[in-house]
């Protein structure tokens, strides 16, 4: 069996996950609901990995009641890998155009990689990383 992830996300603004995954170029399947948005929000990283954007008032009911971390509180940074600097580059200016907030600008990290850290609408962290070459 093949191994496929989902990182389930919560999410206070469906239209602007929505709109900040669209400018950064990922696939977001789905059919429309009303707002315009796919329904459930999901986000293609990869043949096997996405992330899902749940509605903050729903995700409770996924997590059992535990207490949903409050923006601006880091649980998790979801690494994606690129080709090289200048797609990096471009994902961080992509993503501030978006609404997001550049937290690390891009940069040669002693283990290896040159990347950068954003911020998306909820406050989850996304790392953009290539190998240095």
């Amino acid at each position: 069996m093949d191994t496929f992830v989902t990182l389930a996300l919560p999410t206070g603004d469906r239209r602007a996950a929505y709109d900040f995954h669209r400018a950064l170029g990922h696939d977001t399947p789905g059919d429309l609901a009303e707002d315009g948005v796919p329904e459930p929000l999901r986000v293609a990283l990869n043949a096997g990995a996405e992330v899902m954007y749940i509605p903050t008032g729903g995700f409770g009911w996924v997590t059992a009641g535990r207490p949903t971390a409050e923006r601006g509180t880091t649980e998790c940074l979801v690494g994606v890998a690129l080709a090289g600097r200048a797609e990096v580059d471009a994902f961080a200016a992509r993503a501030a155009a978006a609404g997001g907030e550049v937290v690390t600008g891009a940069t040669e990290r002693p283990w290896g990689i040159y990347s950068c850290v954003v911020a998306d609408p909820d406050g989850h962290l996304w790392e953009a990383a290539a190998p240095l070459a």
